[in-house]
């Protein structure tokens, strides 16, 4: 037992050095000069907006299972009905979404002024919407479908010049053993294995052929949940990027201690932004990300395009999700919301892409505390109707409500020239009048747009 007890307590102290040795391998990984990571994140910083695509098999059964509405996001369906893992991969047998259109879905993107998408590759079902040979548990081998779609998006995405990024369940996975489950495993028999097992056996050779079979996609890998995942598995996944994709980039959900390139804040504006880091907001259209047949809590046109305004004036970006049925079919409110907003970018487009965060700051508000015990996220309180974001030589000022007859601005630092609105195709300059820091614009009576319009101010050099 004594010769037993040592042998033990010597493979623990080798599986701890090994963990230590990933940690301080992590640790001495030289940084990024700032030149080189600016050229690399260059692209991104650019785009602005993007669409978020969540499809799986949870399409199937679009929030019900056993006659009952499963609460919840759609695409944990598996995990809030606690569905048996040999019941739920029946419903792979009816996955046939004969009307996916992949060039479709990339002109619908295109027209809403996206210039990226980022499409769930596998999510936390274990279901990989890709040819895999890592698990037959995919829409190629699996389904009647028999086609790769993210094949196809990557066609399309290259003939229309949209870049394509792809999310991956790197931890957790409720149908393959040893993976990841959150809240426990309620199916033992399909579930419980070994962690480290799965990870070597499926969720790095998925990430490998993810990396390798679409050309020069993905351009973004999107983790999520990253869990208690070790340094040393997740360096294991990292590595696999580093030697096919290094110039990729990564979110932060990885896990691991691994920082990655964006901050991901999930379903709500930061309000203030990051300091020093670049952030993307993720949001739903409605309520869920996968498709649920009965959620029809769809935001308005206007509150997709005040969340860009937000979110750009912050120096992020916002990508946007639809969750496709299991036909293939974007939801009509999505696609029609898409279009309105397709049209107020090709107005204003300008003051969103490539520009950097607003110059002022104060019209945010301040961030507010959370009550002690409250779980949630700081909001903003006494935030003025406008943001602005800010390019060489302008200033782009988002009238979120029409100010009337005249517009004030203070703190400005640099003399206005001229100032017009975008909504105005001839661009007619607009009197101006500045007294030291204080900036006043004469508008029209009303509003020449719908939605946010936007005044462009031209500064002397």
């Amino acid at each position: 037992m004594k010769q037993w007890n040592a042998v033990l307590v010597g493979a623990c102290l080798g599986v701890l050095a090994s963990g230590l040795a990933r940690a301080a391998d992590v640790a001495a990984q030289p940084e990024e000069t700032k030149e080189q990571r600016d050229a690399r994140m260059g692209w991104w910083r650019e785009v602005k907006f993007g669409m978020f695509i969540h499809w799986g098999l949870y399409a199937v059964p679009a929030g019900t299972y056993d006659g009952k509405q499963v609460a919840g996001i759609g695409e944990w369906i598996m995990n809030r009905g606690k569905i048996p893992v040999a019941r739920y991969a029946e419903y792979a047998k009816e996955f046939n979404p004969t009307k996916f259109n992949a060039e479709e879905w990339v002109k619908i993107s295109k027209a809403a002024g996206m210039k990226y998408i980022v499409i769930t590759s596998k999510h936390h079902d274990g279901f990989a919407m890709f040819h895999s040979k890592a698990s037959t548990y995919n829409i190629c081998d699996a389904t009647p479908f028999k086609r790769d779609p993210l094949a196809e998006l990557a066609a399309a995405c290259r003939k229309e010049g949209m870049i394509l990024g792809f999310y991956y369940s790197q931890n957790q996975d409720w149908h393959h053993p040893g993976g990841d489950a959150s809240g426990g495993h309620w199916d033992k028999a399909g579930q419980d294995g070994d962690f480290t097992k799965y990870i070597d056996d499926i969720a790095v050779p998925q990430v490998k052929e993810i990396l390798s079979n679409y050309g020069e996609f993905p351009a973004v890998l999107w983790w999520d949940t990253p869990g208690k995942i070790s340094t040393e598995n997740a360096a294991k996944l990292n590595a696999v990027v580093k030697a096919l994709k290094p110039k990729i980039i990564m979110n932060n959900r990885l896990g691991g201690g691994f920082k990655g390139d964006t901050e991901t804040p999930e379903q709500y504006i930061p309000a203030g932004g990051f300091k020093d880091r670049d952030f993307e907001t993720c949001m739903t259209m409605n309520d869920t990300w996968g498709f649920k047949s009965y959620d029809d809590k769809w935001k308005s046109t206007e509150t997709l395009i005040n969340n860009l305004c937000d979110i750009a004036s912050k120096g992020g970006n916002y990508l946007l999700n639809v969750g496709p049925t299991a036909e293939g079919l974007i939801p009509a409110p999505s696609v029609e919301r898409l279009a309105q907003v397709g049209e107020w970018m090709k107005v204003n487009g300008e003051a969103i892409y490539g520009s950097h965060p607003s110059a002022f700051g104060y019209e945010l508000g301040k961030a507010q505390p959370l009550p002690k015990g409250k779980k949630g996220h700081p909001k903003t309180v006494g935030a003025l109707d406008w943001r602005c974001t800010s390019k060489a030589g302008k200033l782009y000022f988002f009238l979120l409500k029409w100010p009337g007859e005249k517009f004030s601005v203070k703190e400005m630092k640099g003399k206005a020239l001229k100032a017009y609105l975008l909504a105005d195709p001839a661009r007619k300059p607009l009197a101006v009048a500045q007294e030291g820091d204080v900036l006043n614009v004469t508008l029209p009576p009303a509003a020449p747009g719908q939605f946010a319009n936007v005044l462009c101010v031209e500064l002397a050099p």
